[in-house]
């Protein structure tokens, strides 16, 4: 059964909005459509300003969805910043199942939904030719996951690099592809994100709490964790030497 989602424009002031009645309708429209293709959407929350999408998604459904024109408080992994002018980038949270593979089926899922040419760094990088265009933070409790993504499509800091493609269609195919991934068996994802992995056999550094190891990325193992010269590595930051 197709639960029709909820599209919502806030203008509180926390969330103003200032898009012109022609674009948010079409906005809402391409959600709208998109979330009817996967079929679970409960509701979905567009809004002007927020801290982060994480924050707005956290306490919402399975099935909703947060995007945002500016974040004043974007960060991805360990608390980084995430910063850019408003309107330049895809920024959207997704309130999905738990799934202990989520981080690496989201990047599959963007990856395939940017075209090609896009890669992956472990363990939440999207690249092109070498340099960052998105990332991914997964925030987990045992009822759910919030999956947030953010991809620079006009605009991008110096040595990153954007997409230059239209953010209403790249929503729409983000969030198929994120529907598929994101159910799809262990297996399937690992094995495709090998296939779009920019970090297998590189050279690297990882950076842990208290130590650093370097060597060559193998593998990825059955929970995701990248294998450095027989060392498994759970969490870190990693470095393409």
């Amino acid at each position: 059964m197709l639960i029709a989602p909820a599209v919502i424009t806030t203008n509180s002031p926390s969330a103003s909005s200032i898009i012109t009645t022609s674009v948010a309708a079409r906005w809402n429209l391409i959600v709208l459509l998109a979330y009817r293709r996967v079929g679970e959407a409960r509701s979905v929350l567009r809004l002007q300003s927020v801290t982060s999408t994480q924050d707005v998604a956290r306490p919402l459904p399975i099935g909703s969805l947060v995007v945002a024109e500016h974040q004043t408080a974007g960060r991805g992994r360990r608390d980084r910043r995430w910063e850019s002018p408003a309107g330049t980038a895809l920024l959207v949270s997704f309130v999905l199942d738990p799934n202990p593979l989520l981080s690496l089926a989201a990047g599959v899922a963007a990856a395939e939904a940017c075209g090609s040419g896009v890669r992956l760094k472990w363990p939440n990088d999207l690249l092109l030719r070498g340099a960052k265009l998105g990332g991914i933070l997964v925030e987990a409790t045992p009822t759910k996951a919030i999956c947030g993504i953010g991809i620079n499509l006009t605009w991008s800091p110096p040595g990153a690099a954007m997409l230059n493609e239209d953010r209403d269609g790249l929503l729409e195919k983000l969030s198929v592809a994120l529907r598929r991934w994101s159910s799809a068996r262990p297996e399937a994802v690992l094995a495709r994100w090998r296939e779009l992995s920019d970090t297998l056999g590189r050279q690297v550094r990882v950076e842990l709490p208290g130590r650093v190891i370097e060597g060559t990325a193998e593998a990825i193992g059955p929970d995701g964790e990248l294998i450095v010269d027989g060392v498994a590595v759970r969490v870190g930051s990693v470095i393409h030497l």
